[in-house]
């Protein structure tokens, strides 16, 4: 959603917000820790992205490099997309049995809101593992994959 000078906002539709999100992505602006980019290059719906998440430094996830998939539905951004890790990983809003991310658990989507993107869901995801909660939660052998 944008604001004009007049004071209109202006909603941006999903495929404008989802190749500005790509088009960040792939000039490296934004958190050094995290990155994302299209599964299909040639998906001209832009559906299904591949993530990575550097872990946090100080906890037990530090130095792993952590992949995830997000699927941004017909209704992105308007609705959350769903998330799923490829490798396991131990935190408090995952489910341990498929790697989905449960929404109702991690803020970011529990509070979604259109202004949000795919690299907020990402850091999102990097802060929930620096959380006190989870920053010592042992941890699936490095590398293991749901």
């Amino acid at each position: 959603m944008i604001m004009t000078p007049s004071g209109e906002q202006i909603l941006i539709p999903r495929n404008f917000k989802l190749l500005e999100e790509l088009e960040k992505s792939e000039k490296g602006h934004g958190d050094m820790n995290t990155s994302f980019g299209l599964v299909n290059q040639d998906d001209i719906f832009m559906t299904d992205w591949n993530g990575s998440i550097l872990g946090p430094p100080g906890t037990i996830h530090e130095t792993r490099l952590y992949e995830v998939r997000l699927h941004c539905g017909e209704s992105y951004p308007d609705v959350a997309p769903e998330v799923r890790f490829l490798h396991r990983i131990n935190l408090s809003c995952v489910d341990q049995r498929t790697g989905e991310v449960i929404k109702a658990r991690l803020p970011v989507l529990s509070s979604w809101n259109r202004n949000y993107g795919i690299e907020q869901v990402l850091m999102g995801l990097r802060h929930e593992m620096a959380s006190s909660a989870n920053r010592r939660l042992p941890q699936p052998p490095e590398g293991a994959r749901f």
